[in-house]
């Protein structure tokens, strides 16, 4: 069975880090680009952060630019999302999914996790 997996959410407070990752079941993430993407309460999904196949490239949403990293480690089947300074506005159902175009348009992802919930909260 294909599957991606998410995990690393929680409750963190403001100014906290928090590191998820992805890993994938079934398949090896080596060949797609993958992206992070996240969906607030009566907010449609945005994407976060993506890193192409190989790595030599990222990309990140105005809103995350400084904060977050993207990284992956193909030798584990899994990549990474390090958020830094992690404001409230954050908060969201974060969701890895991959594709065979690099970029964050939500519509080239073909494979999704199910989502970990990240909750930014004092």
């Amino acid at each position: 069975q294909l599957q991606l997996v998410e995990s690393g959410g929680g409750l963190v407070q403001p100014e906290k880090s928090l590191t998820l990752s992805c890993t994938a079941s079934g398949f090896i993430l080596e060949p797609l680009s993958i992206g992070w993407f996240r969906q607030a309460p009566g907010k449609e999904r945005e994407g976060v952060a993506c890193i192409s196949s190989g790595g030599r490239s990222t990309n990140f949403a105005d809103s995350v630019k400084g904060r977050f990293t993207i990284s992956r480690d193909d030798a584990k089947n899994t990549v990474y999302l390090q958020m830094n300074s992690l404001k409230p506005e954050d908060t969201a159902v974060y969701y890895c999914a991959g594709s065979h175009s690099y970029g964050l348009q939500k519509k080239w992802y073909a494979y999704w996790g199910q989502g970990t919930q990240v909750t930014v909260s004092s």
